[in-house]
């Protein structure tokens, strides 16, 4: 299987692989290293790779635009090595860890800070699931649901959840030894005092760097890690699912107007025809966090679709044009009217959109924050809008939501749309 095409070259990018062990030391390093450098061979940016700590300067790392800590072990960094890492993350630099780099750096806050949770214990090489949790990240969004592979799986001393943007967790149930309670995170990304950190807990056999999927999770978290692709990658907890990519979930949904939405075997809800609405009947919300992952089909990314909220019931799609707002998905139009603005009432931050958007047929995610009557939007973790509507007919106090199919030429596919109910103001 060939590496994943991607939309565009990572030409100037450069990444260090570092993978000096002072503890036990993983035969798959190697192999590691190689599958790294082919990545960056396949996506156009340029691979280093060393064991010697005094790469670790100042001037020398910011050459990169990541670092990848790939199965290190034990303390690997002096005082003066680990300061200019610090300053390295903290200007904005990129971290990837690799299996064995929880095992790392006990002593050291900062470093348990971006890696996000320390190694444990690990019971014997064995195949589980991994459940994959967000599933827009690149590092995860070429996966499907559920996800069978063979590793050595860590157990950690502390769930990283509170602090981190789970991607992927292990089923404790598929597999013997874990001891995290039932709540195994395995893979996650965080914004890390002005940088990016990525960690999965895979990649202790040989094998794994021959994977296809494995190496597609890499590479999507070394992408994001360099900057080169977008995420939403604060915490994320309390959310329930409205459409979770099975059939059953769409129970609580009605579709207004003329075209629908095609449900996919990998969870994806597909726009077809239109002007119509695809809308949750099941309950209006007041003050929540909605969030959903979307992507556009064609290359221009001229398709057009939209999140409505705060429409009241009805089997008329236009009733919600009139009577609530969109959040536009569209790339072309003027700017209230293109992708992150509400739609025809004001323009998202342009400059602030276009930095945080991933290119047609990437998925981004947003985040749509309505509290009272002000509605706000984040795209891939980034506020692009801030609106405060003054229409009494427009009322978000109360109304439902709902996504646009909006013509035939027009296809946007949506996943894992899921919302949090927050307390009203003053209550």
């Amino acid at each position: 299987m060939a590496e994943p095409a991607l939309p565009h070259s990572l030409a100037g990018t450069k990444v260090l692989v570092f993978s000096k062990t002072a503890g036990f030391r993983h035969d798959s390093i190697p192999d590691g290293v190689a599958a790294v450098k082919q990545l960056g061979e396949t996506g156009g940016f340029t691979v280093d790779a060393t064991e010697d700590a005094s790469a670790f300067t100042p001037s020398n790392l910011r050459r990169y635009d990541a670092v990848v800590f790939l199965s290190t072990t034990g303390d690997v960094l002096d005082t003066t090595q680990q300061r200019a890492f610090e300053n390295y993350i903290r200007g904005g630099g990129g971290y990837v860890g690799i299996h064995a780099a929880a095992d790392t750096e006990y002593d050291w806050a900062f470093y348990g800070g971006v890696v996000g949770a320390y190694f444990q214990s690990h019971p014997a090489i064995q195949p589980a699931t991994v459940n994959v949790e967000d599933r827009a990240h690149p590092a995860t969004s070429g996966l499907s649901r559920t996800w069978e592979r063979t590793d050595e799986w860590y157990n950690y001393r502390s769930n990283p959840r509170e602090r981190v943007h789970v991607l992927a967790s292990l089923d404790e149930s598929s597999y013997t030894g874990g001891t995290m309670n039932g709540d195994h995170p395995i893979a996650w990304c965080q914004n890390y005092q002005g940088g990016r950190a990525f960690y999965t807990g895979g990649g202790h056999t040989k094998e794994s760097y021959a994977d296809p999927a494995f190496r597609q999770h890499l590479l999507g978290g070394i992408r994001w890690a360099t900057g080169d692709a977008q995420a939403d990658c604060r915490p994320e907890n309390g959310y329930r699912p409205l459409f979770d990519g099975t059939a059953g979930s769409l129970d609580g949904w009605k579709q207004a107007g003329p075209g629908s939405f095609t449900l996919s075997d990998d969870g994806t809800l597909t726009s077809a025809g239109g002007m119509g609405m695809l809308w949750y009947a099941a309950s209006g919300f007041g003050s929540y966090s909605l969030k959903l992952d979307w992507k556009t089909a064609g290359a221009s990314g001229d398709d057009n679709s939209g999140v409505f909220v705060g429409f009241p019931p009805s089997d008329d799609p236009w009733s919600a044009v009139n009577n609530g707002y969109e959040i536009q998905i569209d790339a072309t139009d003027v700017p209230e009217k293109t992708t992150g603005s509400v739609y025809g009432f004001q323009s998202a931050d342009l400059k602030k959109r276009d930095r945080a958007l991933n290119p047609p047929g990437e998925w981004n995610t947003y985040e749509i924050r309505v509290e009272g009557e002000r509605l706000r939007v984040w795209l891939n973790g980034v506020k692009i809008n801030d609106f405060t509507n003054t229409d009494p007919a427009r009322s978000l106090v109360d109304g439902h939501v709902g996504i646009q199919n909006h013509g035939a030429d027009d296809q946007v596919s949506f996943r894992d749309i899921r919302i949090k109910e927050l307390p009203e103001k003053g209550k």
